[in-house]
């Protein structure tokens, strides 16, 4: 997506009202080496922050991040021809929480995408 808002044409794909889970690269990584040095992880857990936000918040907060506008939302029928099947995951979303790591104690750096976003990038 940053390429596109770097040329001052990014919006939201589809309808915006999907749900879009996201994680912070830190946090990732700190999740990862917690699996691998805490035995009380055990199985599998989702990688995701704890508050997955709506396509159009995703697109707007990174239209603030990069100093771009946010205004010109991907058509369906755009990224059906681009990603064929794959389209209905994006055009859907999912709503995805890590609610087995947060059980297990592990505690997210990055819980708000505008945090997170200015984090990535800063100076971009």
């Amino acid at each position: 997506m940053m390429p596109v808002f770097q040329i001052f044409a990014g919006g939201p794909l589809g309808s915006g009202q999907q749900w879009c889970s996201w994680i912070h690269r830190d946090d990732l990584v700190n999740l990862y080496l917690e699996a691998v040095t805490n035995d009380k992880f055990n199985g599998v857990y989702n990688a995701t922050a704890p508050n997955p936000v709506r396509m159009a918040e995703l697109c707007s907060s990174l239209g603030t991040t990069l100093g771009r506008p946010s205004w010109l939302p991907v058509p369906d029928f755009a990224l059906q021809v681009v990603l064929g099947e794959g389209a209905q995951t994006v055009l859907e979303g999912q709503r995805v929480l890590p609610a087995r790591a947060q059980e297990e104690g592990f505690s997210f750096q990055y819980n708000n995408v505008n945090a997170a976003l200015k984090n990535i990038y800063k100076g971009a």
